[in-house]
């Protein structure tokens, strides 16, 4: 494997992590008063985008990032609505 995908892999891995600690925290104290919900809402399109821009390039480090913060950032969506 070439240094730009163990790079890429590895990018993607830590990227896929970024909402992880505010969806456990959230989940936790089931709580999102606090929370911006636009926030992510534009994080969600921003994934749809990305996704699409992957699948165009048939590029899986693209589609399985983002789909993984789309997850997240479709959880916290939820938790916004059922934690007001």
């Amino acid at each position: 494997m070439a240094f730009v995908d163990i790079l890429g892999y590895t990018a993607g891995a830590i990227t896929s992590l970024t909402f992880l600690p505010q969806v456990i925290k959230t989940w936790k104290d089931k709580s999102a008063k606090d929370i911006s919900m636009n926030m992510f809402l534009i994080a969600a399109t921003n994934e749809v985008m990305w996704i699409v821009y992957g699948v165009l390039l048939n590029n899986w480090v693209i589609i399985a990032t983002n789909t993984v913060v789309l997850a997240m950032s479709l959880i916290m969506i939820s938790f916004k609505l059922r934690y007001k």
